[in-house]
């Protein structure tokens, strides 16, 4: 038996969200500054610049939960981590997914029935159920943080080598499949994330401000004009498609500009 006080029953901390396994902190303020440090604090407050951090019931997770290599913090109770490799073949897989997708290669899997806590992080936390994207989703570099293990993890290859070479963007990203609850860290908050839902349709956006999208999509890096003529004259180039039937957020500026 545990018992965790000063935590989430802190009147500094707020729970943002709450799905399946996972629950999301946020603290109001930060506490822990020298003087020195105080003024960009405050400020940073203001802005809606605080800590986050994740926390994991393990009995309620469907196969034990899976993180990105590092963000463990501490954990408290019946906590067992291995490393998720099932033999030299997946091992082999892992390490070449990871090497293609800029992801860790290995990621730990904790499974038992206590509590697991995650690193703090400035980033905004999305929960996702895999339910609401067709048990499919394709994440940009970086997002991943967590999930239940049951899910399974691929790289997903662009449709063709433009989306590489001329898009600016790598040729592969990290899909992830199943049932279950996604756990993602994003450097946009949930409000003001675009979601669109295309039904046998086509959106077509200038810059990588998609930050996932349902598995079900074809993605491709193509003119914006139907000739080259027509992509100067438009101004804008390249631009990243998708088509067919899924769903694609949207963070409002491009990556790496926010």
């Amino acid at each position: 038996m545990y018992q965790i006080s000063n935590f989430i029953d802190n009147d500094d901390i707020t729970t943002l969200a709450s799905l399946g396994a996972f629950t999301v902190l946020e603290y109001q303020r930060d506490l822990s500054v020298m003087p020195q440090d105080a003024q960009i604090a405050y400020f940073a407050n203001a802005m809606n610049v605080r800590k986050r951090q994740v926390v994991c019931d393990l009995s309620k997770a469907n196969g034990g939960i899976t993180l990105q290599a590092g963000a463990m913090q501490w954990t408290v109770g019946n906590v067992n981590a291995t490393t998720g490799i099932k033999g030299v073949g997946d091992l082999l897989g892992k390490a070449m997914r990871g090497k293609v997708t800029g992801e860790s290669a290995i990621k730990p899997e904790y499974t038992g029935n206590g509590t697991l806590v995650l690193e703090p992080t400035y980033r905004h936390i999305l929960l996702v159920d895999l339910q609401d994207w067709n048990g499919s989703i394709v994440l940009d570099d970086g997002l991943f943080l967590a999930c239940e293990s049951t899910l399974k993890h691929k790289a997903v290859m662009r449709s063709n080598f433009s989306s590489a070479v001329a898009g600016g963007e790598g040729l592969f990203n990290l899909g992830v499949s199943g049932s279950g609850i996604l756990c993602l860290e994003s450097v946009c908050p949930r409000e003001e994330l675009v979601e669109i839902t295309l039904q046998d349709d086509i959106l077509k956006v200038d810059g990588n401000m998609a930050i996932a999208w349902s598995g079900s999509l074809n993605f491709t890096v193509e003119r914006s004009g139907k000739s080259l003529m027509g992509s100067a004259v438009s101004g804008e180039g390249l631009v990243n498609v998708f088509r067919g039937t899924g769903k694609v957020l949207l963070a409002p500026v491009a990556q790496g500009i926010a």
